[in-house]
């Protein structure tokens, strides 16, 4: 949900300023609070990471959990004072190492996972995908506690992300920017 913003505009300096307890997400300047995790999502999102970064272990890709912030549309000689968009994805995963920085990411990840809840339902399926395909972003994967399901979006050749595949709680998920790593979603929706 957006807040109320004192200025017209918020930036990625004014998150730097804020308590660290603060979870929030900006895009386009404008505020949007985040819900704390349920225990059922905690779950998920350490399954998932602990697969991913197993995996990773000793390769150049690194993976992030949130929170992490990600600087969608940062470029070079931008400032805090003039980022805007800020997400911070459930699960985060780099292989370039010149976007990551003290913050966390610069530019487009090449894997991003969000994990849905009641209040981020319509914002990740909407609005985030939305940020995810302007950024570049390679690979998206909506994961949906309830319904067990996974759902993996792909850059097509024209630059969408588009849905490339729907996974069950049985299946084993390929994630296809990491050549040879593959989810075992029985372990991440195991309740």
């Amino acid at each position: 949900m957006a807040l109320p913003a004192e200025r017209a505009r918020i930036t990625f300096a004014d998150v730097l300023a804020w308590d660290e307890k603060e979870r929030a997400e900006i895009i386009n300047g404008e505020t949007f609070l985040m819900a704390p995790p349920s225990r059922v999502h905690q779950e998920i999102s350490g399954a998932l990471f602990a697969q991913l970064y197993n995996f990773l272990e000793g390769k150049k890709c690194r993976v992030y959990a949130a929170p992490f912030a990600v600087r969608l549309f940062e470029k070079d000689g931008d400032t805090p004072e003039t980022v805007d968009t800020m997400v911070e994805p459930d699960i985060t995963v780099v292989c370039d190492k010149s976007k990551l920085d003290h913050y966390g990411c610069r530019g487009a990840p090449d894997l991003v996972v969000e994990i849905l809840s009641p209040s981020s339902l319509r914002h990740d399926r909407l609005v985030k995908l939305g940020l995810y395909q302007r950024a570049g972003v390679r690979e998206y994967w909506i994961v949906d506690p309830e319904n067990r399901a996974v759902q993996v979006f792909l850059r097509d050749s024209g630059g969408a992300l588009k849905i490339h595949e729907d996974y069950g709680r049985e299946d084993v998920a390929k994630v296809n920017v990491l050549n040879g790593c593959f989810v075992e979603l029985n372990k991440v929706f195991s309740e």
